[in-house]
């Protein structure tokens, strides 16, 4: 495979390219010395600082804490693809399977709702994330792509979607993309960048009067003990707390305790260097939807505000032990493999060059299904394992775990994902045995598909390895 055309100055890992070009001001003072709250959050993520501004804004006089080990923003929600889509972060077989077909429908039209909701608060809040709801675009590519594609459609309104919900599209409508044979668009998704609005998030709950301290690594999370409250540790003291609540998505196999709860599954992107007006033209892409195909080892991209193309796929999936990458740098394989997927979709952007490479984790349950728990017994509670539909999905947890927290029964705390549990992933090696497994057959299957034009069963024996 040839090496992709690298820019001048291009830069790989660094966090993000996200962070280019915004105040990239040092982290901040770390926790000064052991204290009380009500709330103590650890991870300063969308689900962590989404959390904090719903309790704030719900209860202003209520202490919240927010611990962070590098900076606010630093793992997947200043590393995502800037996709806010209503999908829901799980199965919805599953949902229903455990708690009936109407509990999982009012998942689903929760996350249309939360779409919104951020577009909202954004805009309340004078975050400025370059939001534009301009929908979901999946492309389909080939005969069993387009076969995949209309049956996602059919069975999406089998669950009582409608046509304003989804509906499918010819070839070329919207978006330009080679080699396209059919497509289908969802209103309820907006593109994001996604480290303003983590950082606008920041600013906004410090202002509301949350302490966010930096440079604060939690080494242990403990339970209530008797009259002893629950406490997150750290090298710098140790806040006590009625409730710590871990919101740590791909970095939680770190916490002490927790290192088979969740897979850090591994994610790349690259983006290119701003298109000239000329390739816009090809390509069409006005009204800024993010872009999704059906293969089995899928893209993700979107249009960014200043005309580039900002694109991602798998990279290296998982790295044996659970270990994370925190530098995010991005092999030379991979970085060509995702500029061969976007040129032979999009040929006029041979005209650019890869300014930027990173890499990110996101939180993989054992059965793939999101959570929200709260337990006021223990004074510890979770959220997480979006499985990559995180920028919206931490919203409507952060919500959720505000309701459970101050103990309301709403719609919210109705929702089939809250209290849901699953068993951890295997031990090593099975687990890593496992993932690469499924990740090399979703390959192997995606090219025996371009190739014949028929369905590749490798693909379903890859869900059922690791219970995709």
């Amino acid at each position: 495979m040839d090496s992709a055309p690298l820019a001048p100055g291009f830069v790989n890992g660094d966090v993000s390219f996200w962070y280019r070009g915004l105040d990239r001001t040092p982290p901040g003072a770390p926790l000064p010395g052991s204290r009380t709250a009500d709330v103590c959050v650890v991870g300063a993520g969308y689900t962590g600082l989404w959390t904090a501004y719903y309790l704030k804004r719900a209860q202003p006089d209520l202490r919240v804490v927010v611990l962070e080990k590098e900076h606010a923003g630093f793992g997947a929600s200043g590393r995502n693809g800037g996709w806010v889509v209503g999908e829901i972060a799980g199965s919805r077989e599953r949902y229903a399977k455990r708690h009936g077909r109407a509990a999982a429908v009012a998942l689903q039209r929760a996350m249309f709702a939360t779409v919104d909701e951020v577009l909202r608060v954004a805009d309340a809040e004078g975050v400025d994330a370059d939001l534009v709801k301009g929908g979901v675009l999946t492309v389909a590519r080939n005969a069993p792509q387009r076969a995949r594609l209309v049956g996602t459609v059919r069975e999406c309104h089998a669950w009582g979607w409608d046509e304003d919900d989804i509906v499918l599209l010819g070839p070329g409508e919207r978006v330009d993309v080679a080699g396209a044979v059919a497509a289908a668009w969802s209103p309820h998704a907006a593109r994001v960048q996604p480290a303003r609005l983590v950082q606008g998030l920041a600013r906004v709950v410090r202002d509301l009067g949350v302490e966010i301290f930096e440079r604060t690594p939690v080494t242990g999370i403990r339970p209530r003990r008797g009259s002893a409250p629950a406490a997150a540790v750290t090298p710098h003291g140790t806040v006590t707390a009625d409730l710590v609540l871990r919101c740590t998505e791909g970095f939680t196999a770190l916490v002490r305790g927790h290192h088979r709860d969740w897979l850090p599954m591994n994610s790349s992107m690259i983006v290119t260097t701003p298109l000239p007006p000329g390739a816009w033209e090809r390509i069409g892409w006005e009204g800024r939807e993010v872009l999704g195909d059906m293969a089995h080892y899928y893209m993700y991209a979107q249009r960014t505000a200043d005309d580039r193309i900002a694109f991602g796929g798998r990279g290296k999936p998982y790295r044996y032990g659970s270990r994370v990458d925190d530098a995010g740098r991005t092999a030379p394989e991979t970085v060509a493999a995702l500029w061969q997927t976007l040129t032979g979709m999009f040929p006029a952007a041979r005209e650019a060059r890869v300014d930027h490479a990173w890499s990110g984790v996101l939180g993989v349950p054992r059965d793939w299904c999101a959570t929200a728990v709260v337990d006021h017994r223990t004074g510890l509670g979770h959220a997480g394992g979006y499985t990559g539909h995180g920028v919206a999905a931490a919203n409507l947890a952060g919500r959720t775990l505000r309701d459970l927290a101050l103990r309301r029964d709403t719609e919210l705390t109705a929702l089939p994902w809250v209290g849901w549990r699953v068993r951890r992933w295997e031990p090593e090696p099975l687990r890593w045995l496992g993932v690469q497994s499924m990740y090399a057959l979703y390959r192997v299957a995606d090219a025996r598909e371009a190739a014949t034009g028929r369905p590749s069963a490798l693909a379903r024996v890859a869900d059922t390895i690791t219970g995709h």
